[in-house]
């Protein structure tokens, strides 16, 4: 008799800046997914492979679901959407601000694929414990969540038993991805999203909403070479993100150079441009040309 071994696809979805991609990264004991304290920051579907000697989990995170009002966000809610529809169980992430009118238009997605999920009260370290469960049951109201829970992707508390719960619940089937593998994103790909974070982390106001980054050289040589566009939509943009005497473009480029380098273990030469690409968040060519397929 054989050891059960279980395995499967597991949609983190919600609505934003609940914390989805600081779950991943905290399951993962790896920052995979970029994270900010800005809502939207996640644009695409983020793959991470969780490993265990019974399991192998993969993870989907997901952009938030949202209203969409231009083409850039009918992509993200589009990813969103169809991520459920691929996964065999849904992680339904919420925060304490959730109400159930709110989490209601994330269900509604989770109905029409017909997947079991699980209602997940991110930071809980930010209540107590008899507020978070109140919270859970005024979320779980009218919804079949098959289980419920708190946890803090910020100190880890809940972590590990939610995992059981999710392994117990996948079917039994292969390993998919080798066991040292965490991710099937490239490193151009992940190169690209921490340049883009850093410029959400360093600006305000529309800039961050208005950027796109391209990695246009990318040498895996020691010191790597990469050299990123960094595209707004406005030439006013363009001027905020470059800076007085480009302050902001350099502090931009030495925060993600630093973040490169842990990611690829050596040095690395970052050079980085502004170029404006009028409207490109609403012009459905300039997104794919841009990697939002």
């Amino acid at each position: 008799m054989t050891d059960r071994f279980t395995s499967g696809f597991v949609a983190i979805i919600g609505r934003p800046n609940v914390g989805k991609s600081t779950f991943l990264n905290r399951v993962l004991e790896t920052k995979l997914s970029i994270t900010t304290s800005k809502p939207q920051t996640t644009r695409d579907r983020i793959l991470g492979i969780y490993n265990a000697p019974d399991a192998q989990v993969i993870f989907l995170d997901t952009p938030g679901i949202h209203s969409p009002d231009k083409e850039l966000n009918r992509y993200m809610l589009e990813k969103a959407v169809s991520t459920i529809h691929d996964a065999d169980l849904a992680l339904v992430v919420a925060d304490p601000l959730e109400t159930p009118e709110k989490l209601r238009s994330v269900m509604d997605h989770v109905s029409q694929a017909g997947r079991e999920a699980i209602l997940v009260l991110n930071k809980a370290d930010l209540i107590g414990r008899e507020t978070a469960l109140h919270k859970l049951r005024e979320l779980g109201a009218g919804h079949r969540f098959v289980h419920s829970c708190a946890v803090s992707s910020t100190t880890g508390d809940g972590i590990d038993p939610l995992l059981d719960e999710i392994k117990a619940r996948l079917p039994e089937g292969p390993r998919y991805f080798p066991e040292d593998m965490i991710t099937d994103a490239s490193l151009r790909f992940l190169c690209q999203e921490l340049i883009r974070e850093k410029v959400f982390t360093l600006t305000s106001k529309e800039i961050p909403y208005a950027v796109a980054v391209e990695i246009e050289e990318f040498r895996e040589t020691d010191p790597a070479h990469i050299g990123a566009v960094i595209h707004v939509e406005r030439p006013s943009q363009k001027a905020i993100v470059i800076g007085a005497r480009g302050r902001m473009l350099r502090e931009i480029g030495t925060q993600a150079r630093h973040e490169i380098e842990r990611l690829l273990g050596c040095r690395v030469f970052l050079e980085l441009f502004v170029r404006v690409s009028r409207d490109w968040s609403k012009n459905p060519k300039r997104l794919r040309d841009l990697g939002y397929r």
